[in-house]
């Protein structure tokens, strides 16, 4: 029997998700978003507000105002002081939830565990169903170096079997897409999500960001100005140390070649590079309020979604 609380073991494909893997997700995406602070949004939803008005949940009782409504009159409060007060509901508030997805070349690479593209494939997935089973509409963009697919938000789970079709279809099927370039598709990409979001979503962004820059930086900060943003960083165990001193053959997109981890001043300067990278996520996230959630490929994105996201 799984302890409460924790993630039954499920089998994981390395290279590639297909929509069957995706919709056989749901299970444990259920209970993933717990509510977080109050929406923003003007429409009727299950997530509470700081709007007061009519309502499911009491907020508090004020003295009457000419124009309330005489039907949530508080008569309780009426008897015991004798002055006619109104009660005050806090209303339930819609949050979409967008989810921008990075499949651009470099994502399809792993040491250990799963590609890079396929822990990302997951988490959107997985989060694409928390917010149906939330009550909450779904939406986002999937990109890679030379299309992008942008997605309104919208109910129900059609709106999840629309994202897992726009994150299959944007996965090649030799799982070895063409290189492109790094920070335009990025920068593009950030501002078609500036332009799907509304205020009071909840924006999660599931990337290696390679080439997050100071562009891509002021358009994400405007989104986080009217909406909750999360960044999902995934990353490989290669790209954080190098292996122990050596000479190793990789493959990749522009083909093999030898890497060469002898140079200690080299191992140095690429474990820096990655805790700069590090660093910029984090104090980006400090600065506009979001939060990081940190994806090895040797993890389990429903973990590190579920403890993200509590």
């Amino acid at each position: 029997m799984t302890p409460r609380g924790a993630v039954s073991p499920r089998h994981r494909q390395l290279t590639r998700v297909n929509a069957h893997d995706l919709i056989g997700l749901r299970g444990y995406a259920r209970g993933l978003l717990a509510p977080g602070g109050p929406a923003r949004r003007q429409q009727a939803g299950p997530v509470r507000s700081a709007f007061r008005g009519r309502g499911m949940e009491f907020d508090e009782s004020r003295p009457y105002q000419a124009g309330d409504d005489l039907r949530s009159l508080d008569w309780r409060v009426m008897a015991r002081t004798g002055q006619p007060h109104t009660k005050l509901f806090r209303e339930e508030r819609e949050r979409p939830v967008l989810v921008c997805v990075d499949l651009r070349s470099h994502m399809f690479f792993a040491t250990r565990g799963a590609y890079k593209s396929v822990a990302a494939v997951e988490a959107a997935g997985l989060l694409g169903w928390a917010a149906v089973d939330h009550g909450d509409r779904v939406g986002g963009v999937v990109f890679t170096d030379h299309s992008f697919s942008e997605l309104r938000p919208q109910r129900g789970p059609k709106a999840a079997l629309r994202l897992i079709h726009a994150l299959q279809k944007a996965q090649p099927a030799d799982a070895g897409p063409a290189p492109g370039p790094l920070n335009a598709p990025f920068d593009q990409a950030m501002g078609r999500l500036a332009r799907v979001a509304r205020p009071g979503s909840l924006v999660v962004v599931v990337s290696d960001f390679l080439g997050f820059g100071p562009a891509e930086e002021v358009r994400l900060l405007r989104v986080a100005r009217h909406s909750d943003l999360a960044l999902v960083f995934v990353h490989d165990p290669l790209e954080q140390a190098l292996p122990p001193p050596g000479l190793y053959r990789v493959s990749g997109p522009q083909g093999e070649r030898l890497l060469d981890t002898r140079s200690s001043q080299a191992r140095e300067a690429h474990y820096r590079r990655f805790q700069d990278r590090c660093e910029r996520l984090r104090s980006f996230c400090r600065g506009c309020g979001g939060r990081l959630l940190v994806c090895p490929t040797t993890a389990d994105p429903v973990r590190v979604l579920r403890g993200g996201f509590r």
